[in-house]
């Protein structure tokens, strides 16, 4: 039997990469803005319409360079019908997309939220995997998950 011998990985610099967007979809245009200016405090960078359709991009008023586009899910013409039900069905249970936001203070930014009647999936708890986190869900059925910072 040959032995495959592994090759070192060639030395590579480092890239000067850094996350520019994120796309999380919407059904309702108006209650993602609502909920994402209003209830976290985003700021509105952009709101773009086209053939009835419409992309909201916001983002944290101190990261001017990290946004998330609040998109149609079913914008893109070469989806069959299938499959935009399919998403539809995975937005309705939370299962399509989501994202992962950190705080310095994940107990009083909970707080904050669910005053604002935002909607609760999981209260703050300390993670087996050792983070504190809580769980809102936005309009349109993404998680938003929210973790202490270190």
């Amino acid at each position: 039997m040959e032995k495959h011998r592994r090759r070192a990985a060639p030395s590579v610099s480092a890239m000067d990469l850094t996350i520019h967007a994120s796309f999380l979809p919407h059904d309702d245009p108006d209650a993602a803005l609502a909920f994402y200016r209003d209830t976290l405090g985003f700021e509105v960078r952009g709101d773009v319409g086209h053939g009835g359709t419409r992309w909201i991009t916001v983002g944290p008023a101190d990261q001017p360079g990290t946004s998330v586009v609040l998109t149609p899910p079913a914008a893109d013409p070469d989806l069959t019908d299938d499959e935009r039900d399919t998403i539809a069905e995975m937005m309705a249970k939370g299962t399509y997309a989501g994202i992962v936001l950190a705080t310095a203070d994940v107990d009083a930014t909970f707080d904050r939220l669910q005053a604002r009647d935002a909607d609760v999936v999981q209260e703050p708890i300390d993670q087996p995997y050792g983070v504190r986190d809580c769980v809102f869900r936005d309009p349109a059925g993404n998680w938003i998950r929210i973790q202490q910072s270190r």
